[in-house]
């Protein structure tokens, strides 16, 4: 099998004046003065009018290393079963990839064995994607016919990989203007706070809380209240700290790489238990990151020290700063709130990432990546009326991408790292570009963006050009009589190819007219 339409783009590379050195649509403007007929062409027509001799039919896919795909439901579940069969598997070997399921139907009928499994093997392979998931409601549960509300996923994964921090941080498209002009990066401490809290409604009376230690030493009573009223919400939670040091490290280094600014985010002043989380995370900075921030300018603003946020001074900042350039820590529930914030300045949830850091018992790292918006359940009860969706699944990819980075990272291979960078790169460039030409989905270019479905395959033939589906080995054996050439049948392929009529073919005029001239990657002939 030949790819006719990356030959013919070497052909124009080839003849490429020096004016455009690295210019594709320079290409094309003139591979088309050269089929129209100039002097130079009569010796470019011999190479293209030629017979091909494949030396190979062999798919050259990029080989992915092993990662965990846990799969959701709803429409982000439809979106990226789409992506999977037209961006992803005719690409990429996924054989080792591990697949689990947590539709809420399939955890009931495996009575959450399928989620015990799933962070299990997120622990061995420490590479995970995830997809939007449902934690089921009770009228969920009777309309689905589950046996039980299983409670959130997230919260067992989280716990399941000692979860340290989720890092949040504002997606940028080049040549797009979104909502912060440079990113913003957040660290949500991943586990502790209301999230894992016990609770029960109760009575008047007394409530106690003790403290027993686990080596058998005194017990502590933390506080000891009367209830008067007859009903009563009791509450217990608490917030781990041993982990802080590591949120600390993770954060400070990426925002020194980045050239952001750091902030601490709490509510120390009425919250006095949120201290001890200030206090690791200013020791960790003054001991290791100090100097370092001072040398580069980011504290500039801040009188060369590490600065604290109340909580609700952060809540204006996220609003006042879209200039960007600035990175948050904060508190499990706080984290959660303020990422809403910066989501909703930064467009929506779509441009915004959500990565949970673990660490395993021997130190290596655990990255799990997914997005960090839902399920999108109003969109997908109108895709079951049968009418038309427009889902951005710009977040899920981005996501995507992540874990296979991470995963080639993972598989120590030099080889396997960069033929996988290579392919997300790439996917990843064909996406931006889609949208910043105004070919992207409705929340971006208003009601004339393309639908979920003609987005994706959008982009996948954009991909069929960039990274076709079979490599070329074929020889190339040109004519040696040119008399042999039908000069007016290449005029009229460049007409048909010109679809607006302006002298020159632009990329997509070029892919789009080679499919409706029957000619595709894996095709050989006009």
């Amino acid at each position: 099998s030949f790819s006719l339409s990356q030959q013919l783009l070497e052909l124009a590379d080839s003849t490429r004046e020096p004016s455009h050195p690295h210019n594709k649509r320079g290409s094309i403007m003139l591979l088309s003065s050269v089929i129209k007929g100039t002097t130079k062409t009569r010796a470019r027509l011999g190479t293209m009018a030629c017979t091909f001799t494949p030396l190979s039919r062999n798919f050259h896919k990029v080989a992915a290393p092993p990662m965990v795909y846990i799969s959701g439901e709803e429409m982000t579940r439809y979106c990226m079963e789409l992506i999977l069969d037209k961006w992803i598997k005719p690409r990429v070997d996924i054989s080792e990839w591990e697949f689990y399921d947590l539709s809420c139907k399939n955890r009931d009928d495996t009575e959450d064995q399928v989620l015990r499994d799933a962070v299990d093997a997120g622990k061995r392979i420490c590479a995970i994607f995830k997809e939007p998931s449902v934690t089921p409601t009770e009228v969920q549960k009777e309309k689905l016919g589950l046996k039980k509300s299983w409670g959130s996923p997230n919260g067992a994964m989280r716990r399941g990989w000692n979860g340290i921090t989720i890092s949040r941080d504002t997606i940028h498209i080049e040549g797009m203007e979104l909502g912060y002009s440079q990113p913003v990066f957040f660290e949500r401490h991943a586990v502790g706070g209301e999230y894992s809290a016990g609770w029960a409604n109760v009575g008047s009376g007394t409530l106690k809380t003790t403290f027993i230690p686990s080596d058998g030493g005194a017990t502590i009573e933390v506080d000891e209240r009367k209830l008067t009223d007859g009903n009563n919400a009791v509450v217990a939670y608490h917030n781990p700290l041993d982990n802080v040091e590591d949120l600390a490290h993770h954060f400070y280094s990426r925002c020194l790489e980045s050239n952001i600014t750091p902030y601490v985010v709490t509510k120390k002043t009425v919250f006095k238990w949120q201290e001890g989380f200030w206090v690791i995370m200013k020791d960790v900075f003054d001991s290791h990151y100090k100097e370092k921030f001072i040398e580069k300018g980011l504290l500039e603003n801040t009188q060369n020290e590490l600065q604290h946020l109340i909580s609700d001074a952060a809540t204006m900042q996220i609003i006042r700063w879209t200039g960007g350039g600035f990175g948050m820590a904060a508190h499990n529930y706080d984290g959660d709130m303020l990422t809403d914030e910066i989501a909703q300045v930064h467009r929506s949830p779509g441009f915004i990432t959500s990565n949970l850091l673990g660490k395993r018992e021997d130190g290596v790292m655990i990255k799990e990546f997914e997005a960090s918006h839902g399920t999108v359940a109003d969109m997908w009860e109108a895709h079951l009326r049968g009418e038309e969706t427009s889902l951005n699944p710009l977040g899920m990819v981005e996501a995507l991408i992540g874990a296979m980075n991470h995963s080639a990272t993972l598989a120590g291979d030099s080889e396997v790292k960069n033929t996988v960078t290579v392919f997300t790169e790439t996917l990843r460039a064909v996406i931006h570009s889609k949208m910043v030409e105004g070919n992207g989905t409705r929340d971006l270019c208003g009601p004339d963006g393309l639908t979920t479905e003609q987005f994706v395959d959008s982009v996948a033939e954009s991909m069929d050009v960039r990274m076709p589906l079979v490599k070329s080995e074929a020889h190339l054996k040109p004519f040696e009589d040119l008399s042999k050439v039908d000069q007016d049948a290449l005029k009229a392929m460049f007409d048909d190819l010109d679809t607006d009529n302006n002298g020159s073919i632009c990329f997509e005029e070029f892919a789009k007219g080679l499919r409706r001239l029957g000619v595709q990657p894996k095709k050989l002939g006009f």
